[in-house]
């Protein structure tokens, strides 16, 4: 058992995961590893997190850290490795009935959700939007219960592409990074979600996807209509801000992903345990380590 610290995992289990995803995925070239102490001098002033990291994402040059790596919850920030798992497998045009338990599971959860309606019948594609702008937990649990196929095989292939990656402070307990089993059970590292970052971003739909400040989906054969608006305080905010992904509960605080561009230059940060409540995502920290990043890339 993990308390804010360590999740014991059985080596037996790590090793079967590991193939499992292996098989699944084929072979995944670890991202480049993340420097494990901050760079020397000043780093940005005023920043609230508890956890915070930002790096070149052209070098994979560490510019600037705190609590690197320190375990903390990500809450839907994990939605980021579910939409990875999906894109890699592929299929994306597939049609997907909504199940008719997504009501009863986002109710049960009080969860962030996309207003999907059980059998409607979307795309793989379609249904990312609905993942990673809303953060849906609706639709992060429509994809795992078809790409795992079932939810808890999802979650042992999460785990072991964590590993491929060389995430190796991170474990994931539910496809969507709500507080379950416990609050702290879902886990990863400002580290570890930097070497995430990366590897979600070079895929040319995700990158499309998180751009998008936000996606109409008119009613079709088999669907109503849908709007989705991007949670993303940084998108259309902040200038050359492309991504990734925000998150919220209670023990993991404000938590965002982020990416963003100017002058040449591309940056991905990381912000956990940000000060603010779930009303509304407080862009205040990201937009502090990017001025900072910014300054002195320049």
């Amino acid at each position: 058992m993990r308390t804010r610290g360590r999740l014991t995992v059985r080596a037996c289990g790590l090793l079967a995961a590991v193939t499992l995803a292996a098989t699944l995925l084929g072979a995944v070239a670890p991202a480049r590893a993340v420097a494990a102490v901050s760079s020397p001098g000043a780093g940005p002033s005023g920043v609230g997190a508890w956890s915070a990291a930002v790096e070149n994402a052209a070098t994979g040059k560490l510019l600037w850290s705190r609590g690197l790596n320190t375990e903390r919850p990500m809450a839907s920030i994990t939605k980021v490795m579910t939409a990875y798992l999906v894109i890699r497998a592929g299929h994306l045009d597939r049609k997907i009935t909504i199940p008719a338990a997504v009501t009863g599971y986002v109710r049960a959860h009080n969860a962030s959700s996309a207003g999907l309606r059980p059998g409607d019948r979307l795309t793989a594609r379609q249904l990312l939007y609905a993942l990673l702008l809303p953060s849906g937990a609706d639709a992060a649990y429509t994809l795992a219960r078809a790409y795992g196929p079932g939810l808890s095989r999802f979650v042992t292939r999460m785990n072991a592409t964590a590993r491929l990656l060389g995430m190796r402070r991170t474990h994931f307990s539910n496809f969507d990074g709500l507080p379950y089993p416990t609050s702290y059970s879902n886990y990863s590292t400002a580290a570890n979600l930097l070497v995430l970052g990366r590897a979600a971003m070079r895929l040319p739909v995700f990158r499309s996807v998180v751009a998008k400040r936000s996606y109409w989906l008119a009613a079709g054969s088999g669907h109503r209509a849908y709007r989705w608006k991007n949670l993303n305080p940084l998108l259309g905010r902040y200038p050359g801000a492309i991504g990734i992904k925000p998150g919220y509960t209670g023990a993991a605080g404000q938590c965002l992903l982020f990416e963003a561009t100017r002058h040449g230059h591309t940056v991905i940060g990381v912000t956990l345990h940000s000060p603010g409540s779930i009303s509304s995502v407080n862009p205040a920290d990201a937009t502090r380590v990017l001025n900072w990043a910014f300054s002195h890339l320049s």
